[in-house]
């Protein structure tokens, strides 16, 4: 047997720690910058630990520009569109996955060619067409629009999911007399689980930290999302709000992070799951 050489197990080590570090560091330093002054943040002498724990930044950043409400909105479009992508993307993806034809065909283009405009190009007609239909400036127009943006990279990613589900089972279960309304509830349904999983979490994720649409397509302050929110402690040239902004942001990470440590630990199971019933 071969053993890994001990040179190659450290440069394995220091390359997970270097990685952990860049993803890690931002956050830490977030979370440092959210407990200082706003004199320490502007000193050039300033370290990682605060010299003075200023809690009034979080307190700052929930009363002026009313967090807690924009943080309802961003719950709301953030799983509504969640819920939504997802009940709508599991029976499309099937049919990518399993279906042949000229819809898969049409499918397969529509998915690839909606990643190719940049948002900015279709923001103006997208502004007129909600206007037309008298869904401007409304939660419900941002859910739908944030719909139609997550559900192509929705669809490719649970038909990749579908197509590694091995069709015997759906075959054994047609010798059974199951339709195909029992057979995607039964056996695909199950399966699928990892797959449901990722596509929420990623579509969560996409919602509520979406910045640019909602900044377009919203108006009014009480239904500012998270993201519009935290905006409005930027100020003009020296008078933005460091620490505040960065106690709003530590706060608005938080659902995020919460969301993530509860699915994780179901996704990789149900992961390794399907990999053992497959």
């Amino acid at each position: 047997m071969n053993r890994r050489p001990w040179y190659g197990t450290g440069l394995m080590y220091v390359a997970l720690a270097a990685y952990l570090f860049f993803l890690g560091f931002p956050l830490v330093w977030l979370l440092s910058a959210s407990f200082k002054t706003s004199g320490e943040l502007n000193s050039l002498e300033s370290g990682l630990i605060p010299r003075v724990w200023e809690w009034g930044n979080y307190v700052t950043a929930l009363e002026r520009q009313n967090l807690l409400t924009a943080a309802g909105n961003s719950l709301l479009v953030a799983v509504a569109t969640m819920v939504i992508t997802v009940i709508l993307s599991m029976p499309m993806a099937y049919a990518l996955a399993r279906l042949q034809g000229r819809l898969r065909a049409a499918g397969t283009v529509w998915i690839l060619t909606s990643q190719v405009f940049p948002t900015i190009l279709i923001i103006i007609p997208l502004f007129l067409v909600l206007r037309t239909i008298q869904l401007n400036d409304t939660l419900l127009g941002l859910i739908l629009v944030y719909v139609t943006f997550t559900m192509p990279f929705t669809l490719w990613m649970l038909q990749g999911y579908v197509a590694a589900i091995p069709r015997e089972l759906e075959e054994a279960a047609e010798v059974d007399g199951a339709g195909r309304l029992a057979i995607l509830r039964r056996v695909v349904l199950p399966l699928l689980a990892p797959g449901l999983v990722a596509t929420a979490m990623f579509t969560f994720v996409a919602a509520w930290n979406e910045f640019f649409l909602a900044l377009v397509l919203i108006q009014s302050p009480e239904l500012y999302t998270l993201p519009i929110a935290l905006r409005s402690f930027l100020g003009a040239e020296g008078q933005t709000e460091l620490g505040p902004l960065a106690a709003g942001a530590i706060l608005a990470t938080i659902p995020s992070l919460i969301i993530f440590a509860i699915l994780q630990k179901k996704l990789t199971g149900g992961m390794l799951a399907g990999a053992v019933k497959g």
